[in-house]
C-alpha cells in the first residue's frame, strides 16, 4: 500500500512537472504570466481612482463682494481645486465646460451682497460638467461644504460640531479600498483562464489521446492539473500584493499566513471552476469563449465596483456562488482591518463549497472522457 501512495506521489509530479514546462517552455508563455498582472495592478492603482485631487474651476463674479472673495479663498484653500480663470460674461460659461477646461464655473449674481445684507438667502450657481459624474458630484459636495461652513461663520457659533473620522481609511482614498481587493481579482483572470485551457490545449495538440493509454486515474490527473494553475494563481497574487505593499505604500494591517491561506482557498476554488470549464470544453477556442463570458459577471457580482448590499435582492443571491465575492471580502479586511481567522471565517464556508462541487465535477468528467 504504501509503495502504491508513493508512486501515485510520483507519477502527480511528473504531471505537475509536464504542467508547468508546458506553462514556462516559450518566452510568450512567460511574459503573459508575468506582465498583465504588473501592468493591470498599477492601471488600477494610477486609474481607477475615484479621489477628487484636482478640479479646476472659474469664477463668474457679478457681485464683486466679500462673500464671494469668502468662499474662493477656502476653495483655493483646499489644494483640490484650482481657479484658471474669471469670467466676465456668462457667454463664457458654455465654451469653459463643453473644451474640457473647467470642471465647474461658479456663478456669483450681481445682487448677492444686497440680498446678504437685506438678511435674505443669496443664490450661488454651480455649473458642474456632467460628463464624469462621480467627479462632478464629489466637486459639489466639497463645495456644498465649504459653503455650509461659511453660512455657520456667519450665523455664529453652530451648536453642533461634525468631526468625522474613517477607519482603515483615514484619508478616504478610493485607491485603498481597491487595491487590496485586486489582489484576488486581477488573479482570477489568469487562474480561470490557465486552468480552463490546461485539458482543452491536450485535445488540440493530440496529447490528450496519450493520457488514455497511461496509467493515471482520473483524480491524480485531476491534481496534476490544478496544482500547477494553483501555485500560477498564487504567484500573480503575490506580485500584486508585493506592488501594493512596496509601490503603492498601502500599510498591511493583517496576518501574512491568514491572507495566504484566504487566497489558497480562493484559487482551488477558481481552479474547480476553470478545471470544470476545460473538461467541458473541446477545444482551446471554445474554453476561452467559455472563460470570458464568466469572467464578466464574476466581476461585476464581486462587489469591487459596487457594494453588494446595493444591488438587487437576486443578484445578492447570485453573489453567493461566486468565489471572488469572498475572496475580495477575506483579501480586504486582512488587508486594512487586520481581521482576524474568526472574523473572516464566514468567507472561507463559500469557496470551500464552490471547490467541493466544482473540483468532484471536473473528476467526473475526466472520468468520463478517459473512460
Amino acid at each position: 500500500m504504501i509503495e502504491g501512495f508513493i508512486t501515485g506521489l510520483g507519477a502527480i509530479g511528473f504531471l505537475i512537472r509536464k504542467e508547468l514546462l508546458a506553462l514556462f517552455k516559450e518566452p510568450s508563455s512567460r511574459v503573459i504570466l508575468l506582465v498583465p498582472a504588473l501592468l493591470q495592478s498599477l492601471l488600477f492603482g494610477y486609474g481607477a481612482t475615484y479621489d477628487l485631487t484636482n478640479a479646476p474651476y472659474a469664477v463668474l463674479d457679478l457681485s464683486h463682494g466679500a462673500a464671494a472673495a469668502s468662499v474662493m479663498q477656502k476653495l483655493d484653500g483646499t489644494g483640490v481645486f484650482r481657479r484658471q480663470a474669471m469670467l466676465v460674461s456668462t457667454t463664457q460659461i458654455a465654451s469653459a465646460i463643453e473644451n474640457d477646461d473647467m470642471l465647474m464655473v461658479l456663478v456669483f449674481p450681481a445682487d448677492s451682497e444686497n440680498r446678504l445684507g437685506a438678511g435674505q438667502s443669496a443664490p450661488l450657481l454651480m455649473v458642474l460638467d456632467g460628463r464624469n459624474s462621480s467627479t462632478a458630484g464629489a466637486a459639489a459636495a466639497q463645495v456644498g461644504a465649504i459653503v455650509a461652513s461659511i453660512n455657520a461663520g456667519r450665523a455664529g457659533a453652530p451648536a453642533i460640531s461634525i468631526e468625522r473620522r474613517a477607519w482603515y481609511n483615514p484619508n478616504l482614498e478610493s485607491r485603498w479600498n481597491m487595491m487590496p481587493g485586486l489582489i484576488a481579482a486581477l488573479s482570477l483572470i489568469q487562474t480561470l483562464m490557465i486552468a480552463a485551457l490546461s485539458v482543452a490545449r491536450e485535445r488540440e495538440q493530440g496529447t490528450f489521446d496519450q493520457l488514455l493509454v497511461t496509467p493515471f486515474t482520473p483524480m491524480q490527473l485531476l491534481i496534476g492539473k490544478a496544482i500547477p494553475s494553483i501555485l500560477v494563481g498564487l504567484a500573480q497574487s503575490t506580485i500584486i500584493f508585493l506592488i501594493i505593499v512596496f509601490w503603492f505604500r498601502i500599510p498591511f494591517a493583517g496576518s501574512v499566513a491568514l491572507l495566504y491561506l484566504g487566497l489558497v482557498t480562493f484559487t482551488i476554488a477558481a481552479v474547480g471552476i476553470g478545471l470544470s470549464i476545460s473538461a467541458l470544453s473541446v477545444s482551446m477556442q471554445q474554453a476561452m469563449l467559455y472563460t470570458f463570458l464568466l469572467i464578466m459577471p464574476l466581476m461585476l457580482l464581486s462587489g469591487m465596483l459596487t457594494p453588494v448590499s446595493n444591488m438587487p435582492e437576486f443578484l445578492q443571491i447570485a453573489t453567493l456562488v461566486n468565489p471572488l465575492r469572498f475572496g475580495m471580502d477575506l483579501t480586504r479586511r486582512v488587508y486594512l482591518e487586520g481581521a482576524g481567522l474568526h472574523e473572516v471565517a464566514h468567507d472561507f464556508v463559500p469557496m470551500l463549497a464552490v471547490a467541493a462541487v466544482t473540483l468532484p465535477l471536473a473528476a467526473w468528467l475526466f472520468r468520463n472522457r478517459l473512460a
